[in-house]
């Protein structure tokens, strides 16, 4: 494994723990998730993940107009919650000490985000699930990993995708999409690339927080992605 991070935030997407529902969490992907976590966590790396909601609901895709986009938002950051729990109740089963923080207040089921708390499961060496976004509408879980990823201190973000890095356009939609290696910030943003919303972008540029984009297909998934193995792309 390997020694050039100390500590990484790892984004998992809500829709990537349906596996082939339409709706909900598939336990088997939820194993792969723990498997791989547990994986990384045993080579000695400190981990802190940002989990989406959209496998529940996602509040900035809500199409009723009914429903305010602050209201549909606080919905999907509880939605976020939800799969944190159960992140959290299956790392824990397989032996890795985790712990839910939520931007959204929720206290009766989790901790309430604090930059002191994070310090403190830090130094425990207890994997840290961050939930309910920054707490606020309008913000993307996107941004939401950004902001944590810098308040941890992690060397880099590893956001967890459906395909094997970054394309200049879907590479489910156009067969001759271009995978890029490497690409920097600034190119992300000019060529306005889907990978992540420009606000959490312009915050990594802004840090110089590397982001690795790559696929979740196994449990060796991550580790592979740590060690420079198989098909991502690096953002920097």
């Amino acid at each position: 494994m390997a020694k050039k991070y100390k500590r990484i935030l790892l984004k998992l997407s809500g829709e990537g723990l349906m596996g082939d529902q339409p709706f909900g969490i598939d336990e088997k992907v939820l194993d792969i998730f723990v498997k791989s976590i547990k994986k990384v966590y045993q080579s000695g790396i400190s981990l802190c993940i940002v989990i989406g909601g959209g496998n529940f609901y996602r509040g900035v895709n809500n199409k009723n107009k009914a429903i305010p986009r602050s209201v549909a938002d606080q919905a999907g950051m509880l939605a976020t919650v939800i799969n944190a729990l159960f992140l959290k109740s299956a790392l824990l089963e397989s032996g890795v000490p985790a712990e839910v923080l939520s931007g959204l207040a929720v206290p009766q089921a989790v901790l309430t985000y604090s930059y002191q708390q994070v310090q403190k499961l830090c130094k425990d060496n207890t994997v840290i699930i961050f939930a309910g976004g920054t707490g606020n509408p309008y913000f993307t879980t996107d941004t939401g990993a950004t902001l944590r990823a810098l308040e941890a201190d992690c060397d880099a973000l590893f956001k967890a995708t459906q395909v094997d890095g970054v394309y200049d356009s879907d590479p489910k939609k156009n067969p001759n999409a271009k995978r890029f290696t490497e690409i920097s910030y600034n190119d992300v943003i000019a060529k306005e690339l889907k990978v992540m919303d420009m606000t959490a972008i312009s915050m990594a540029r802004e840090n110089k927080l590397p982001i690795i984009v790559f696929e979740q297909e196994n449990e060796n998934s991550l580790s592979n992605a740590l060690n420079g193995k198989g098909n991502f792309t690096l953002i920097k």
